[in-house]
Parts: structure tokens; sequence; C-alpha cells
């Protein structure tokens, strides 16, 4: 199966749909939504908890009745600010309508009713630079290990041109606590202008997964295991939300040993 998810048409708002079954795995799933202005989306999971990230528009969301309204603010996953986001626990009864056009990501994993629903404004999120020359990349921790979920990390990354990212490469795909973390994880990429590409690069040590896409505007990339750099070339600005789960809550990763002395400069 190829770990690259092309944006697909549809007659309802969906376009993007990553489910268990699909990708072969056990705890990360993941849908990306186009709404027209007044559309309504009814959504939910018996098994599943998710967090909305309000990628760019506006909306009223309700879940089992409890209203957030005008929940938005950017009109573009590039505008210099952080996004919206709603947590719902599974078992939730969502429905989200539209009061702009609305692009709206629905990260996925197991959920278990220990947290109840509630609104994620930008002001919660912590924010930070990574990287420094050409490997600088711009971090917004969604929901990041410290707040309170079942199973989901959300974050969402922004990479100038001509830079790396998610660079030198790591993985976190050993459960084995305190050194590494098992988490599966999408790539949900953006691109601006929205015609250019970047390049992701997925491999394992011993190659048993080694494969490079040239990944478009609006494609997932799927991550099962293995190191995951991207690279973002010059002309273009690069995005994308991440959603990782795993057997346990934790995001802990390894450098790929190769490339990690880049670290000591």
């Amino acid at each position: 199966m190829s770990l690259l998810s092309r944006p697909k048409n549809s007659k309802g708002s969906c376009y993007q749909k990553i489910t268990h079954q699909s990708a072969n795995w056990d705890f990360v799933g993941f849908e990306a939504h186009d709404l027209k202005e007044n559309e309504a989306l009814d959504w939910e999971d018996e098994s599943n908890e998710c967090c909305l990230v309000i990628l760019a528009g506006i909306a009223n969301i309700s879940i089992d009745g409890q209203d957030f309204n005008n929940v938005g603010e950017r009109m573009s996953v590039f505008d210099d600010t952080n996004p919206h986001a709603l947590y719902a626990p599974n078992k939730s009864k969502i429905k989200v309508t539209a009061l702009t056009k609305l692009e709206l990501a629905i990260a996925i994993a197991p959920g278990f009713g220990n947290f109840p629903a509630r609104h994620i404004r930008p002001d919660e999120m912590s924010s930070e630079v990574r990287g420094k020359g050409s490997n600088e990349r711009f971090i917004c921790n969604i929901l990041p290990e410290q707040d309170k979920a079942d199973s989901l990390l959300v974050v969402e990354v922004k990479t100038p041109s001509g830079n790396w990212s998610s660079y030198p490469p790591h993985k976190h795909d050993s459960d084995n606590i305190p050194v590494e973390t098992y988490l599966e994880e999408t790539y949900y990429h953006r691109i601006n202008p929205p015609q250019g590409f970047t390049f992701q690069r997925v491999y394992t040590d011993d190659l048993s997964i080694d494969e490079t896409m040239a990944v478009e505007d609006r494609c997932v990339v799927l991550v099962p295991k293995g190191y995951h750099p991207v690279g973002v070339p010059h002309g273009y600005d690069s995005y994308y939300l991440n959603v990782m789960a795993g057997p346990k809550r934790q995001w802990i990763f390894n450098n790929d040993p190769k490339h990690e002395w880049m670290l000591e400069q």
C-alpha cells in the first residue's frame, strides 16, 4: 500500500479519510472536509475521541447539545495565527455548521470517555521555533501530551520556502519507554501557492520501508514507522498538520544516528 493519500473527489464535504482499516494500523484516523457557507456536517464515533481543527473559516459547532458558536478566526492555514480547535470524547454527537467557507480537519484516535468536550483557543496553545538556518520551522502545539485527551496528540508545523522540517530525521516506532514510544502518524499537507509540492521520505533502519514522495497540496502521508523528514522547495511554503497516537500518550523520539551530528553544530 502506498503511504501517500491524494485528495478524493466526492459528492460530500470529505476529501481525505484515513481509517484504522484503510491504513492497516490501530490508532490514528484522519479526515479533511471542505464545507460551503451554511453547509452542515454531522459526525459521531462510538469508539474514538476526536479533535476538530478549524484550519480556515468560522463555524458553529454542537457537541452533545453543548454549543460552541463563532469558532474560528483565520482564513488560511498560512495566516500568522494559531487555529481554533475542539476536543470531543468518544460517543459524542457532533454537528458542524459552516458560517463561512470552512476547511476542517478531524483528528481521530481511541477514546475512553475520560474528558469532557472543550474549546481549545489559540491563546491556550503553545508555540515554538525548532531548528536554525535552513532547518528552521514554526510549531503550534494544538493538543500536546500535557493537555487532556485519552490518545490524541495534534500539532501543526509551518516551514518556510527552501527549508527542511521533521529534520534531522527522527522516528517513534518502538514501544520502549523511556527510550522511545510507538506512535502512528499522519501528515496533512498544504502548500502555498497551492500548485507547488514538497518532498517527504519515510524509511526504516533496515529499509523495509523506503518511500520518497512528491507531496502535493491537500495530500496525506502515512507514517506507520520509521523516519519521516520533509523538504520544501524554493518558492513555496509548507504547512502540515500532524496527528499521532499509540498505546501510550507520550512523544519520545530518536533521531537517525547517521544524521544526529548536525545538532552539535
